[in-house]
């Protein structure tokens, strides 16, 4: 939501990625720009269950089927799932949209 301020960037982020996560966190303008491969899904860009559900549902239809996350989450324990970061997914991304 709105309120939500994710860490300042650090190092190179799928500009394509980026703006996926902003329309399914439904961010404010810019917010996007301020988001780094290191930001956790929970701790830092607070997603809940339902807008995790929407990115695994739209990550494929962006980015083709290895964009798994649903698939990536199942084998994770709970300290795994909170440690999700926004370069997990981007690893998931096909190699010429993930860089």
């Amino acid at each position: 939501m709105s309120d939500r301020e994710p860490p300042a960037p650090e190092g190179p982020l799928n500009r394509s990625l980026a703006a996926l996560l902003a329309e399914v966190a439904d961010a404010p303008p810019g917010w996007a720009d301020r988001l780094s491969p290191g930001a956790r899904l929970d701790g830092d860009l607070l997603l809940d269950e339902c807008e995790l559900a929407e990115l695994a549902v739209r990550l494929p239809e962006r980015f083709g089927p290895a964009a798994d996350l649903a698939g990536l989450r199942a084998g994770l324990d709970l300290a795994a799932l909170e440690a999700l970061t926004v370069a997990d997914i981007q690893a998931l991304l096909p190699e010429e949209d993930g860089r």
